[in-house]
């Protein structure tokens, strides 16, 4: 099975034409493609091509990014949501949501906040910065 990592590598430098059958096909994802796509200046707009015309069948899209993309290596590190210890701090303190949360934080000031994680230190083995 080929993973949607080895349909980028394929655009991107290889060109080697992956899609050969219909299970290939079912394991094309472009949205996968298309965000890696996304982080680079010269590829961003081809991806969002794709995004727009995400009706087409996935065989021509991806023909489409072999044919269009220049070959060259790249790299980047996927983007990922943070979590902030001050916000989860907030959470477990007071029992709030995401949302109630980061509205309560924007009441709370740097000593608030730290008496907060002072309050529910457990304590343990290793040493975590209150």
């Amino acid at each position: 099975m080929t993973s949607p990592f080895d349909f980028v590598n394929s655009i991107n430098f290889t060109k080697k034409n992956l899609m050969v059958d219909d299970i290939q096909e079912k394991a094309y994802t472009p949205y996968m493609v298309n965000r890696s796509l996304s982080y680079f200046q010269d590829t961003v707009l081809m991806a969002n091509e794709m995004n727009i015309n995400h009706h087409l069948d996935k065989k021509l899209q991806y023909e489409f990014l072999m044919n269009i993309v220049r070959k060259r290596k790249r790299f980047s590190k996927w983007a990922k949501a943070e979590t902030i210890s001050d916000l989860d701090a907030v959470k477990e303190f007071y029992g709030y949501s995401n949302d109630t949360a980061r509205q309560a934080m924007t009441l709370l000031s740097k000593e608030n906040i730290e008496a907060i994680k002072h309050k529910i230190y457990r304590g343990g083995r290793k040493k975590v910065s209150i």
